[in-house]
């Protein structure tokens, strides 16, 4: 950066803001400290001092694969749908959540262990939510046939107005200790 334009003179989360603004996709911190000639220390104060000061805003900082953006904030995407004239957020099937929660839990995941989960074909339900943006391919297996590996894409964190996967309710296993109804009755 030149020497009018050192972030250490500027608010260094409103330039953060600026650039997360005009960027048509999620960046890392690291680009932004390269960018900014910065640490990704400093970014990252940065950027949580930028997620502080938009709380109770229309906007919204969020964090998917290690890659950070500005989106809508959740309470407000209804207004902007009807603004942009765009169609309410689509419902999702009951397969396409059962789908979606698998992904977003154990991802990655190949479609045959979705299939093993489920019980049943996955193929249109994967291909809904592929064009829905709420999935997105992430390499492959190692294992036969290398599979194709699926995760959660930032759209996902989007439609259920989440920042990131860290705001998943946690998971609520059944017990691990063997002692189900089934036990409890071969052993009185």
């Amino acid at each position: 950066m030149s020497e009018s334009t050192n972030p250490s003179t500027l608010d260094i989360p409103a330039i953060l803001e600026a650039l997360l603004f005009v960027s048509a996709e999620p960046v890392s911190p690291l680009q932004l400290a390269t960018v900014l000639d910065l640490s990704i220390s400093e970014v990252e104060n940065g950027l949580k001092h930028l997620d502080n000061e938009l709380q109770g805003r229309g906007l919204r900082l969020q964090r998917h694969s290690g890659r950070v953006q500005l989106t809508t904030a959740p309470e407000v995407a209804e207004i902007v749908e009807q603004f942009l004239g765009l169609e309410a957020t689509s419902h999702l099937s009951r397969a396409a959540l059962e789908t979606l929660a698998i992904v977003a839990y154990q991802q990655p995941v190949t479609r045959p262990y979705l299939e093993g989960v489920r019980g049943v074909s996955s193929d249109s339900v994967m291909k809904s939510l592929l064009s829905k943006g709420l999935i997105q391919e992430m390499g492959r297996a190692d294992g036969p046939g290398r599979p194709i590996l699926y995760g959660t894409a930032p759209d996902f964190l989007q439609h259920f107005g989440l920042n990131s996967l860290n705001e998943l309710p946690a998971l609520a296993l059944p017990e691990a200790n063997g002692e189900n109804g089934h036990d409890q009755a071969l052993k009185g």
